[in-house]
């Protein structure tokens, strides 16, 4: 990161000479732009830890360094929650290791400009399956508690939003979630459209855990669900921010493979895409 006006060294006069005092001014105003550049490249990239996206987040990574957590996924505004983990033993963290692969984007981001019309039956019990290449996930959605978040999920199964969609985020340190639902595979991609947050004061993680097999929306901020959701293979420190709309009724062994087999993660902390690609082939949901 560029550093600030307090750290940065006072520049000195300007020569005299003409063609020296140009060279001088063009030198100051590269360097300007290159610190300038620096920022702009620094503030991305912690939007982007926000969200994914995020989803998500890290409450706080293992070795006890405090993070930024509010999602994923455009931001709109960042607080800053601060959690403190317990340390972990290399025991559980996966050896580094690369991902070699590409996330093909898959060309449906930002399909739809609203958020879709209410249709669910809220008194209704909705389930889902999503089919990973290394095997699938069976959902239990909660439609009475987050109806909108339910809504949409059911509309975007049923629109094969999530057909083809890499999983893009692992974390496998201070949180442990698999967070899936961005069709371009950067963090930033959703629907088009954006809705409010549900079911927060939910009993399961109002003490500051997301226990294992809850399933929830990764977010920007307050308000700011679209596609991204997070599958939490282990329970995980989180603030209460971020909607839980199902558990996990089967597949855990499926995620606790994937997460066995470590993410790639360029500052070594366990958060980044999974060394093995994870891709939704197929996603659905329905009223049973």
């Amino acid at each position: 990161m560029a550093p600030n006006d307090t750290q940065r060294p006072k520049a000195g006069p300007l020569p005299k000479d003409p063609e020296k005092r140009r060279r001088e001014l063009q030198r100051r105003k590269l360097e300007r732009q290159a610190q300038l550049r620096a920022q702009r490249v620094a503030e991305t990239r912690k939007r982007t830890l926000i969200i994914g996206g995020c989803v998500v987040a890290v409450a706080a990574i293992a070795a006890g360094i405090v993070a930024v957590i509010p999602s994923s996924k455009p931001s709109k505004s960042a607080s800053a929650d601060t959690a403190s983990s317990s340390p972990s033993t290399a025991a559980n963290t996966p050896a580094a290791a690369k991902a070699n692969y590409t996330i093909t984007p898959k060309k449906n981001e930002g399909s739809w400009k609203t958020e879709p019309p209410m249709t669910i039956d809220t008194s209704a019990n909705y389930t889902a399956k999503i089919t990973l290449g290394q095997g699938p996930v069976t959902l239990k959605l909660d439609a009475a508690a987050a109806p909108h978040t339910v809504n949409s999920f059911v509309f975007l199964a049923n629109q094969h939003f999530f057909d083809g969609v890499y999983c893009h985020r692992l974390t496998t340190t201070g949180i442990y979630v698999l967070q899936c639902g961005d069709p371009t595979g950067t963090g930033s991609g959703g629907p088009g459209y954006q809705f409010k947050d549900e079911n927060l004061t939910a009993s399961a993680v109002k003490g500051g855990t997301y226990p294992a097999g809850t399933v929830a929306m990764a977010n920007s901020g307050p308000n700011t669900n679209g596609s991204q959701f997070f599958l939490v293979y282990k329970d995980s420190p989180l603030p209460a921010s971020y909607t839980p709309f199902g558990t996990i009724t089967g597949g855990l062994d499926v995620l606790n493979a994937i997460a066995a087999k470590g993410s790639d993660s360029a500052n070594g902390q366990g958060d980044g895409k999974p060394v093995e690609p994870v891709i939704m082939n197929t996603v659905t949901a329905s009223k049973n």
